[in-house]
């Protein structure tokens, strides 16, 4: 076997369809394009979600809701959630960065202390929010809540 011998395995290589070369070549006339409409016509291009004149889906469908820009999302944490994880984990300060090397919380989440539930011990929370009632039963327990 020598280099110059080498030939593709057969039926591999095809010719390429040759369009618009007259009749006598039997892709002559419409040139494969069928008669008439956007698709027959030179420079058509398909615009994204275009469905024959049909009204597009996006545009059938209702819109619904809005979504202000401004919104801050709170991650919810309550006093007895606080309790228990302190209690766990033998901690005396609950703040976002112990939160989330605890694996409770993810690095960036906004932390808002709700009042739901009890606490009985003495605990230093820092929350970048906090409900009224929350900061009411922590201070009763002689614990003390910081705003970040």
């Amino acid at each position: 076997m020598e280099l110059h011998g080498l030939k593709p395995a057969k039926g591999s290589v095809k010719n390429r369809k040759r369009i618009a070369r007259g009749q006598g070549s039997g892709r002559g006339g419409t040139s494969t394009r069928g008669h008439k409409g956007a698709k027959s016509r030179s420079g058509y291009s398909n615009k994204r979600n275009f469905e024959g004149g049909q009204m597009p889906l996006q545009m059938r469908l209702p819109k619904r809701g809005f979504k202000s820009p401004n919104r801050v999302e709170y991650v919810a944490l309550n006093v007895s959630r606080i309790e228990a994880i302190a209690a766990k984990f033998s901690i005396s300060e609950v703040s976002p960065d112990v939160l989330y090397k605890l694996g409770i919380t993810k690095k960036n989440d906004v932390v808002k202390v709700l009042g739901n539930g009890d606490i009985s011990s003495k605990v230093t929370v820092k929350a970048h929010a906090y409900s009224a009632s929350a900061i009411q039963k922590i201070e009763a327990q002689g614990g003390t809540a910081e705003k970040l």
